[in-house]
């Protein structure tokens, strides 16, 4: 659905430029655009492969481990029809972890391996079990202590300040998983009160 929606749009902004007569616009501004894609993406490889490297050394000097320890009593309670040793529970972990140092892209690949092994834990069913909800409702909120990614998009534009948006980000993204898994809950609930009504 969504590709045919960027299709729609494609062909609708080419069509409105063609009758418009602003097809150099168009062309300029694809042409600028891909430029400062790539850019940007250069950039944003250097902070990443320097987040990850960190990762991969915080995994090795077992801080993972301490960090998925001291996070696994609240993640067990989240997702309480997880049990404590599945596979599931440890891509989960990853991809919050990953999430909290702002490495979405890096959370990403962990995200679908925990989806794969909830959706083997709901049978394989293609209805969304409680534990997918709440996954997918606290991955997009996500807690995050180091927004990586902004920050390289600052210093690549060259700002004065990049890392000024930290504060502002931890009580953001505090604020978004709160209201995440609140909201999670109370949807659950709601649920649960149907089937017993």
């Amino acid at each position: 659905m969504v590709n045919i929606i960027w299709v729609a749009l494609f062909v609708i902004g080419i069509v409105f430029a063609m009758f418009n007569g602003t097809m150099d616009q168009v062309n300029k501004a694809v042409f600028d655009g891909a430029k400062e894609a790539v850019a940007i993406c250069i950039g944003l490889i250097s902070v990443l492969v320097f987040w990850l490297g960190l990762m991969k050394v915080a995994e090795k000097g077992g801080i993972l481990r301490g960090l998925s320890r001291i996070m696994g009593p609240v993640v067990r309670k989240l997702f309480p029809d997880v049990p404590k040793e599945h596979p599931a529970m440890g891509y989960i972990l990853s991809n919050m972890s990953a999430n909290l140092f702002g490495l979405g892209n890096a959370a990403t690949p962990m995200g679908i391996k925990a989806m794969e092994e909830l959706k083997r834990l709901n049978d394989g069913k293609d209805e969304a079990s409680r534990s997918m909800i709440t996954l997918l409702a606290i991955n997009t909120a996500s807690i995050t202590l180091i927004p990586t990614t902004v920050i390289s998009l600052r210093l690549n534009y060259g700002s004065v300040s990049p890392t000024e948006i930290v504060g502002t980000t931890i009580v953001a993204t505090a604020c978004s998983t709160a209201g995440a898994i609140l909201i999670d809950r109370y949807f659950h609930f709601r649920r649960m009160q149907k089937k017993r009504g």
